[in-house]
């Protein structure tokens, strides 16, 4: 049995099929095999919305959600206030954590943000259970800038696609791991939130193709994507970098493969449209890897795969739904040395009371990521309507001026001003 209530929490938490209710509610006292902590900051994933979205059916999701609801929010950053006596050569209160919520922990697909009833993003305080630890998902963090740690594991989506992807040579069954270095890439509907991600890992990580092909149909999104992620940077790292619309292409294919001059070794597929995967399986190149990144939320998604390339030029398909523990920690790790840059997937921010709105509306809502800082109440905003916004008001005023300076991009400085405001 728990012990009594020590303190109220405010969580955001799914009661059923697109049922989000943000309610305020005592959390026990920690067990010694448990660690009491706070949230600071939290980013909506695009899984949030399934997870509400099918309520109880999906897979995460316990049968009895709706007389035991659990707290949405897997992408998060905190601060641990309380640690039981296991745990307490291990951590301390006062550190700053995140959270790797893919745990399989013994085979179960139980998972903080979709399955427990005391620990999930979208909150003030949470319990940390004793499986988070056992399973080493409870990680270390160590940068002074809270959201960097929420996007870390939607980065390490990113990191974990790339380590997913093979080649062999031919007349063996050994799979090399990883990219073609020095071979050709395509990331086709890349300029979204997660492809601008995919662009600055694949540059900068050390492991890089020599030409990198990003398409999309919408210009607009290309054109902010190359100035974030600029042609320059990209030469200086050995990677000749195009930026291209596919939308006005009698013959994609034919085009692609002309620029590009030949196939490619790697294709990377942001979208879940049947003619996109289409396209990327037709630009494959002997030996070429394929990789579904985009998760469909139709059970029942196909595409047509050329099975001739499969069987005579040893093309092969991956799919990759998150990354691992160590993908999350090489995320950390970048972001610490400054080779990566995570602000280039943030478009708005919000308060606590702003996550059911915009979870259930998230597929309708343009742009790339939405952070939540859970501890204050914001409508949530997009970073571009600041300087609108800012002739009525001082904080967004200040705001947009902080955010000019890194072209439009939310970043550390913001982060403390938003804070700092809230918290006077």
């Amino acid at each position: 049995m728990r012990q009594v209530v020590i303190v109220k929490t405010r969580a955001v938490r799914l009661y059923g099929k697109f049922d989000l209710r943000l309610d305020e509610f005592e959390l026990p006292k920690i067990r010694e095999t448990e660690i009491f902590a706070k949230v600071v900051s939290d980013s909506i994933c695009m899984s949030s919305y399934k997870a509400a979205e099918q309520g109880a059916r999906h897979k995460r999701v316990p049968e009895n959600v709706r007389e035991a609801p659990i707290i949405v929010g897997h992408e998060f950053c905190g601060e641990i206030i309380k640690v039981g006596s296991k745990w307490a050569d291990r951590y301390s209160p006062g550190e700053k954590f995140v959270i790797q919520p893919a745990l399989n922990y013994k085979g179960s697909l139980d998972a903080p943000g979709y399955s427990y009833s005391y620990i999930g993003g979208d909150a003030t305080y949470i319990i940390i259970p004793e499986e988070v630890m056992l399973m080493n998902c409870l990680l270390p963090y160590d940068s002074e800038y809270w959201y960097y740690g929420s996007l870390a594991e939607p980065i390490s989506c990113v990191v974990g696609a790339f380590h997913a992807m093979y080649h062999t040579k031919r007349g063996s069954y050994i799979h090399e791991m990883g990219i073609k270095q020095g071979g050709k890439m395509a990331i086709l509907a890349g300029s979204g939130p997660m492809g601008l991600a995919a662009i600055d890992y694949i540059i900068h990580c050390g492991k890089s193709p020599a030409l990198l092909v990003i398409t999309d149909i919408d210009s607009s999104r290309l054109a902010r994507a190359q100035e974030i992620l600029d042609i320059e940077d990209a030469a200086q790292n050995g990677v000749e970098l195009h930026y291209v619309n596919t939308s006005g292409m009698k013959n994609s294919a034919k085009e692609l493969t002309e620029l590009a001059g030949g196939f490619f070794d790697d294709v990377l597929v942001f979208a879940p449209v049947a003619q996109v995967v289409e396209l990327g399986d037709s630009i494959l190149a002997q030996d070429g890897c394929l990789n579904f990144f985009a998760g469909p939320s139709n059970s029942d998604f196909k595409a047509s795969l050329n099975l001739y390339n499969v069987h005579y030029g040893s093309t092969h398909i991956v799919g990759t739904s998150g990354g691992n523990t160590d993908d999350m920690l090489e995320s950390i790790e970048m972001m610490k040395k400054g080779l990566i840059n995570p602000s280039i997937l943030v478009t708005h921010i919000g308060g606590l009371d702003s996550v059911i709105e915009t979870t259930l509306n998230l597929p309708s809502i343009p742009g790339g990521k939405k952070l939540i800082y859970t501890g204050i109440d914001l409508p949530l905003t997009a970073i571009a309507d600041f300087e609108k916004l800012g002739k009525n008001s001082p904080m967004f005023k200040k705001l947009h001026e902080l955010t000019a300076k890194t072209k439009g991009l939310w970043n550390g400085q913001a982060e403390k001003y938003l804070l700092q405001y809230f918290n006077k």
